[in-house]
């Protein structure tokens, strides 16, 4: 971590001392952990998705709903110990699973934090839910310890990419982390509840304005994966502060996303979530109290 390469942006600082583009140093910071009940229906289930927030991110989309924690130092630090202690915690109460939201930069003390709580007795499946901005060795060295993996896929168009995200290689690196993902886990596996316990959801959020590079997303995810993942097309876009983009400052159209998912129906993609309007509202963005952290 005297050079950190965690991500692709490869900012090689050395945390102790010095701060990177996720902002982000050596200690392990965390805003919320509850149980989540607005993931897809297969992670939140029957009883939610024990959904721990990271405070920072490598990616920071400029239109970012967690622009709290993603920017800003909203969170508490923490100890690996105490990390584990909150994974056992969520367990107890009954979650389906852990879920790990914008874990990249603090992979390291993650997976030593699953191991710690595995080894007192952690059961439930563990999901990786990333921007999919990733070095495959880092996905590769969560392999056996991930059993879910929930990536985003943004942008087709590197542009697109530069403009909202800074990220000109975006599909380059994200395209490759999703196919490690794959080979790890493979196929969708559910339960008799239609509980998921392996395999991968790719979400896809639609943006005002950028039809045209979701349905490229969607062709290159059916193209190589046909029904073998589940893609989560999602309508939830929700201006939080004025950006410089207008087309970011307004809320998805229903006609833009009923032209996106009708695409995905008629190019045979069956394997898919899609949200209804009510999706669209600030009061599914959580409040990042630290909550049980």
């Amino acid at each position: 971590m005297n050079k950190c390469n965690l991500c692709p942006r490869m900012c090689l600082v050395d945390r102790v001392n010095k701060l990177g583009y996720c902002r982000a140093s050596l200690d392990l910071k965390v805003a919320k952990a509850y149980l989540h009940k607005w993931e897809e229906p297969c992670i939140s289930n029957k009883n939610g998705s024990g959904t721990v927030f990271f405070s920072f991110c490598n990616l920071k989309c400029i239109y970012c709903q967690n622009y709290e924690i993603s920017f800003c130092s909203k969170g508490k630090i923490i100890s690996v110990e105490r990390l584990s202690q909150i994974f056992l915690q969520l367990q107890d109460k009954k979650a389906d699973n852990i879920n790990l939201v914008t874990p990249t930069h603090y992979a390291n003390e993650i997976k030593k934090a699953i191991i710690l709580a595995k080894n007192n007795g952690l059961k439930i499946p563990i999901v990786y839910n990333s921007s999919a901005y990733e070095n495959v060795s880092v996905i590769k060295s969560f392999e056996g310890l991930i059993d879910i993996y929930l990536p985003d896929l943004k942008y087709y168009d590197n542009e697109i990419a530069i403009k909202y995200s800074n990220a000109k290689d975006y599909f380059y690196y994200a395209t490759r982390a999703i196919d490690q993902m794959y080979k790890q886990v493979g196929k969708c596996v559910f339960d008799n509840n239609g509980k998921l316990l392996k395999g991968v959801i790719v979400r896809h959020l639609v943006l005002p304005s950028n039809i045209e590079d979701s349905k490229k997303i969607i062709k290159y995810l059916y193209d190589k994966y046909k029904d073998n993942i589940y893609i989560s097309i999602m309508r939830q876009y929700t201006p939080i502060r004025k950006l410089k983009y207008e087309n970011l400052n307004r809320k998805l159209l229903d006609c833009e996303y009923n032209e996106v998912v009708n695409y995905a129906y008629d190019l045979g993609i069956r394997c898919a979530y899609i949200q209804d309007e009510d999706s669209i509202s600030s009061s599914f963005i959580p409040n990042f109290d630290n909550e049980n952290v």
